[in-house]
């Protein structure tokens, strides 16, 4: 049997976390990867990532998307280029209608009907006109508030209320993340991005709110979200992101979904560069009250890079696997660290 075929479109941080591990893996091969910045087009990418060739076919960084979108040349395509749903759509569009599997880590994309429901059934529509998938996953949204929440309540047999709250460090992310999070601006300009609708922090607790709620069949009132900035004390620099005393160094995202006027699911994200240089420890908690109550905590956080690159990679079989159609993490099979061969996962 062939190896999967892989394409990477968009080589930043999370695209070369993504080619870093595929090399790792059995089963599954790079077959190209896409990126517009002039300083990358035209390398091999084994250069871009500073590691030995090996065995691995030469793969060079190509600005031109459509010659590598060949069906029979790439099996699966790696989106790593958009938050929101709205703007990684064309892409997705494309490789849908090339009859190409796609992963998205657009943060919207986790559940794309909780904002962009007409899209989402677009998006479903053309998948299965073509007969491939499309799925949207990631750290979180894709995993720690939503899935692992959802996860969790399966050994209880009622749920009064749900607390979800993740501690952690933005510094493994790039500049795009940089730029949503308002890392290294001035307080005043953090406060004018939020009231002009123009600084994003968090995307993604809409989506998974909807996801535990349509998950444990709840429906909910209303959804509200709110974001604070949150002022270094000292100097910080991360590889991708640098806040001066007094400026940016991350947001305090909070959110909530109510059933009438209570509480039902209430989220909690303060994310930063560098907590840890101003004694913040990181960490990711679930609290569920219900019969049994149940208490999870893990510390440190568990790595938002990292974790983000393992999803999109770790989800590529069972994607392949699926019913043609727009899923999400509540429609696939759990996931899992592929030690083996990725073939092995495949059902036909």
């Amino acid at each position: 049997m062939e190896n999967i075929k892989v394409v990477i479109w968009g080589f930043g941080a999370m695209g070369k976390g993504m080619a870093d591990m595929l090399l790792t893996k059995k089963g599954v091969e790079i077959a190209g990867v896409c990126d517009l910045h002039p300083d990358l087009v035209g390398k091999s990418i084994f250069n871009v990532l500073e590691g030995e060739q090996g065995k691995h076919k030469e793969v060079l960084v190509s600005d031109n998307i459509e010659s590598l979108l060949d069906n029979s040349k790439c099996d699966i395509v790696l989106l790593a280029t958009d938050s929101y749903t709205k703007k990684a759509f064309p892409k997705m569009k494309m490789i849908l209608e090339k009859g190409i599997n796609v992963i998205s880590t657009a943060e919207e994309m986790a559940y794309p009907k909780a904002q962009e429901p007409l899209l989402a059934k677009e998006l479903d529509k053309i998948a299965k006109e073509n007969g491939v998938t499309v799925l949207g996953t990631g750290i979180n949204p894709g995993f720690i508030m939503d899935l692992l929440v959802i996860a969790l309540s399966g050994v209880m047999s009622d749920v009064k209320h749900i607390e979800a709250n993740r501690v952690n460090s933005l510094s493994p992310f790039g500049p795009a993340v940089m730029e949503e999070q308002g890392v290294g601006i001035k307080v005043s300009e953090f406060k004018s991005g939020v009231e002009n609708h123009t600084l994003a922090g968090h995307v993604g607790f809409a989506e998974s709110v909807n996801m535990i709620a349509d998950a444990i069949g709840v429906k909910l009132d209303r959804f509200e979200q709110q974001m604070s900035p949150i002022i270094t004390n000292i100097d910080r620099k991360s590889k991708y992101g640098e806040a001066l005393k007094g400026n940016v160094a991350g947001v305090n995202m909070t959110g909530q979904g109510y059933i009438g006027e209570n509480v039902f699911i209430d989220m909690k994200h303060p994310q930063q560069i560098e907590p840890e240089l101003e004694g913040t420890s990181t960490g990711d908690y679930i609290n569920i009250i219900g019969t049994p109550n149940v208490h999870m905590a893990i510390t440190p956080e568990i790595d938002g890079g990292i974790g983000t690159i393992a999803m999109c990679v770790n989800m590529i079989p069972h994607v392949l696997n699926a019913r043609s159609g727009l899923k999400t993490m509540i429609d696939l099979p759990v996931p899992r660290a592929i030690l083996g061969d990725m073939r092995d996962l495949l059902e036909g």
